[in-house]
């Protein structure tokens, strides 16, 4: 068999991600398909976030509502001031850690700046569709 006829019969996602294809997709694939695989992901990443999101908010926006009633009517005493305190402690222990981020964020940082640059068409696609995802 040869190795064009071993291409043809791979699955997809074996041409796409297999372990002999390094290198950046604008070698291996038309403008057209990356646009499409970076188009189609996006939309689905997009779609996801938007509900996973409404979800998140409704269930912090709902806790927050909940606890507002619960003091309101005497259930329960909330300490503004311990809660303000507390806050203000966790900003300055934030400020304290962002001055520099750690190597390991700097390392994956510029792994995906790589990636991004070698990439592009399928990276736009994918900008684009998670956009179309999250307006859809």
């Amino acid at each position: 068999m040869s190795e064009k006829e071993h291409v043809k019969k791979q699955r997809w996602w074996n041409k796409m991600f297999g372990k002999n294809n390094s290198g950046p997709a604008a070698e291996k694939y038309s403008v057209a398909t990356q646009l499409t695989i970076g188009g189609v992901s996006g939309w689905c990443a997009g779609y996801l976030f938007r509900k996973v999101g409404k979800l998140a908010a409704s269930a912090v926006g709902g806790g927050f509502f909940l606890l507002q009633i619960a003091h309101h009517t005497g259930y329960i005493q909330v300490d503004w001031k311990r809660v303000e305190r507390d806050v203000n402690k966790a900003k300055q222990q934030l400020k304290l850690n962002s001055d520099k981020p750690p190597k390991e964020v700097r390392t994956k940082l510029n792994e995906v700046q790589g990636f991004v640059k070698n990439n592009i068409v399928l990276t736009g696609g994918f900008a684009g569709g998670f956009l179309l995802g999250l307006a859809s």
